[in-house]
C-alpha cells in the first residue's frame, strides 16, 4: 500500500514537470511575425498618368460691341439657345467722332483686311469639308470590308476616329467662316455710324452662329465701349477636355493616347483621345508654393455624345491617360516589393517561413507592379514587410 502512495506521488511529480518545461518551452520559443499577406495572380493590368481636368465648348465666340453706345438690357439669359442671326443686344448710338481722312482710309482697310479673311475662312471650310467626305467615304468602305474579314477591327476604329475628327474640324471650320463674317460686319458698322448724330438709330449685335448662352457679361442697360465683351456663344454639345500635366509627364504620352475619365458625376467611366499637346509650357505654382512647368494636353471624346451631354463648359472630370494595359498580367502588389542591391525583392512564405526571392519587375502602379520572374501565380507574399521580417522568420497572417 505504502508503495503505490510513492509510485502516485512519482507520477504527479513528473506530470508536473513535463508542465512546467513544455510551459517554459511555449514561453520561450520565438512567437511568428504578424504581417499583411497578398497573392501573386493573374489579371488585367494598367499603368495610368491621372490628373484632373476640365470640359470646355470646343468653339466658343465672344460677342462684342461694335462701337461705343448705349446698350438695352439683354432679354436673354445663361443657357438660353439663340439663332445665327438673333438680335442680342441693341445699341443706341450716342454722336460718334468723325472720322478724318486717315482715320477713315484706317476704317476702309479694316474691311477689306476683314473681307480678305472671310475669303480665306471660306476657302477653308471648303477644304474641310472636302476632307470630311473623303473620311466618310473611307469608313463605309471599312465598314463594307470588315465582315469579309478584308480588314482588321483597328483599321475600322481608326477609319471611324477619323471621321469623327474630320467632322470636328468641318465644324471648327464653319465656326471660323462666321466669326470673319462677323468682323467683317464689324469693321463695315464702324463706318457706317462714323459720324452719325442720328439717335433714332439701333445698331442691333446679332448673334455671329447659333449655339447657347455661355456668359453674359453685360446684361443691365449702360454704356460700353468699342471691343467690351458683351456675352459667350458656344455649342455646348460639342465639348473637349483640357488638363495640364507636369512637362516631364507630358513627354510620356503622345497624340492618340487613350484617356479614361473616372468619376466625373455620371454612370460609368467616359474614354477619349489625346488630340493635342501644346508645344509651349506654362509656369504654375502648386499648392506647397513650388514652381512647376506643365503643359495643356487637350482630349476629345470618343465615347457617344449622349453618354456625356450632361456635362457642361468648365466642368471637373478626372482624367487617366492610359501608358500601358495588359490582360492576362502576372502581378503582385507594390507594397511587396522592396529594393534588394540594384533589383527588387519580395518575401514569399513558404511552410510558414519568410523566404526572400530576388524579383524580375516589368510594368509598375500605384497598387499592383508586374512580375517577369521570381514569383510563381498563386504563391503567397508578404506586403509591407518590416525589420521584423527576415529570411526564414516564421510568419502569419494579420
Amino acid at each position: 500500500m505504502k508503495n503505490n502512495v510513492q509510485w502516485r506521488r512519482r507520477i504527479l511529480w513528473g506530470v508536473l514537470v513535463v508542465l512546467g518545461v513544455w510551459g517554459l518551452y511555449l514561453g520561450l520559443r520565438p512567437q511568428p511575425v504578424e504581417v499583411d499577406l497578398g497573392t501573386a495572380t493573374r489579371g488585367a493590368l494598367r499603368a495610368t498618368l491621372e490628373q484632373e481636368g476640365r470640359t470646355r465648348v470646343l468653339d466658343r465666340y465672344v460677342v462684342a460691341s461694335p462701337v461705343s453706345g448705349y446698350a438695352r438690357r439683354l432679354r436673354f439669359e445663361v443657357g438660353q439657345t439663340v439663332e445665327r442671326g438673333a438680335v442680342l443686344v441693341e445699341l443706341e448710338p450716342v454722336r460718334a467722332e468723325a472720322l478724318d481722312s486717315r482715320r477713315r482710309a484706317e476704317a476702309q482697310a479694316r474691311i477689306a483686311a476683314a473681307q480678305a479673311g472671310v475669303s480665306a475662312a471660306e476657302q477653308r471650310a471648303n477644304a474641310a469639308a472636302s476632307a470630311a467626305e473623303l473620311a466618310q467615304a473611307e469608313l463605309q468602305r471599312t465598314r463594307a470590308l470588315r465582315p469579309q474579314g478584308h480588314v482588321s477591327a483597328a483599321v475600322e476604329d481608326r477609319a471611324a476616329s477619323e471621321a469623327q475628327r474630320s467632322s470636328a474640324e468641318l465644324r471648327s471650320a464653319q465656326f471660323a467662316v462666321a466669326a470673319a463674317r462677323h468682323e467683317l460686319e464689324a469693321a463695315r458698322t464702324t463706318l457706317q455710324h462714323a459720324g452719325s448724330a442720328n439717335a433714332a438709330d439701333l445698331v442691333a449685335v446679332r448673334a455671329p452662329v447659333a449655339g447657347k448662352l455661355l456668359k453674359i457679361a453685360h446684361k443691365s442697360e449702360g454704356t460700353v465701349a468699342t471691343g467690351q465683351p458683351l456675352v459667350e456663344i458656344g455649342d455646348p454639345t460639342a465639348l473637349e477636355v483640357e488638363v495640364d500635366l507636369l512637362s516631364a509627364d507630358a513627354v510620356r504620352i503622345q497624340s492618340g493616347t487613350r484617356v479614361v475619365f473616372e468619376r466625373w458625376g455620371g454612370e460609368g467611366a467616359l474614354e477619349g483621345v489625346v488630340r493635342v499637346i501644346e508645344p509651349a509650357g506654362f509656369t504654375k505654382v502648386s499648392a506647397l508654393g513650388v514652381e512647376e512647368q506643365r503643359v495643356w494636353v487637350i482630349v476629345s471624346f470618343t465615347s457617344p455624345p449622349a453618354r456625356w451631354q450632361r456635362l457642361g463648359d468648365g466642368y471637373r472630370v478626372e482624367a487617366s491617360f492610359i501608358l500601358w494595359e495588359g490582360k492576362d498580367i502576372l502581378q503582385i502588389p507594390a507594397s511587396a516589393l522592396f529594393r534588394d542591391g540594384d533589383g527588387w525583392a519580395a518575401f514569399v512564405v513558404e511552410r510558414g517561413k519568410a523566404v526572400k526571392r530576388v524579383v524580375q519587375v516589368g510594368q509598375r502602379t500605384g497598387l499592383a507592379a508586374q512580375v517577369v520572374a521570381g514569383i510563381q501565380a498563386g504563391e503567397r507574399v508578404i506586403s509591407h514587410p518590416d525589420d521584423r521580417v527576415r529570411e526564414g522568420v516564421a510568419v502569419k497572417a494579420r
